[in-house]
């Protein structure tokens, strides 16, 4: 009996990947130019229909790249972060915090996309805060283990806690006078993690 050959996938193949659709999109966010999917379709020789097939969205594809980022960031403040428990994560947020602050490409998305951006990054359905909220817990939840800090509360809530105040100290709430407060918002974090702020 003859094998079945297997059926052959629909359309042409891909002319790109899906990392280098996220590279397009990395280097054009670091650039402080918008993410835009049609570009990066042009540039790459792909047509929209498969850059939303594996993103879903234009904001996943930010989400994406933006998480990409802050996962680098996070690696890198965690790894000079000083201290023990408790004040080895206050250092590591403080760090994480003062970067996004200081970083031109974030500020300029915030200016430029600010009710897409703020939708993006702090949305509770988004692409980036429940992603943010995890990488977070496991940093606590590593600090548990390595040193044997004592959380106030379990990790994913106080997660969800650092994270909703880092949102509003650094992207929502100029308003109300503390926008951009780094210090501030370390003060706050250091009760969170019951240190003497």
């Amino acid at each position: 009996m003859a094998s079945r050959a297997e059926p052959r996938p629909r359309g042409r193949p891909a002319a790109a990947s899906r990392e280098q659709v996220l590279e397009v999109a990395r280097r054009r966010f670091l650039s402080g130019e918008r993410i835009d999917v049609r570009a990066i379709a042009n540039e790459l020789g792909l047509g929209r229909a498969t850059i939303y097939r594996w993103f879903g969205s234009r904001e996943q594809l930010v989400g994406d790249v933006l998480m990409a980022e802050a996962q680098e960031l996070f690696r890198a403040s965690r790894a000079r972060a000083r201290g023990v428990g408790a004040r080895r994560l206050l250092d590591t947020f403080d760090r994480i915090n003062r970067a996004l602050a200081a970083a031109p490409p974030l500020r300029t998305f915030l200016e430029t996309e600010r009710e897409a951006a703020l939708r993006i990054i702090t949305s509770s359905g988004g692409p980036v805060q429940p992603r943010a909220v995890a990488a977070i817990a496991l940093l606590i939840e590593e600090e548990v283990v390595k040193s044997g800090y004592e959380p106030p509360v379990e990790p994913v809530t106080m997660a969800y806690a650092i994270v909703r105040l880092a949102e509003a100290f650094l992207y929502n709430d100029a308003v109300a006078g503390v926008g951009g407060d780094t210090d501030r918002l370390r003060q706050i974090e250091a009760a969170l993690l019951g240190l003497d702020p």
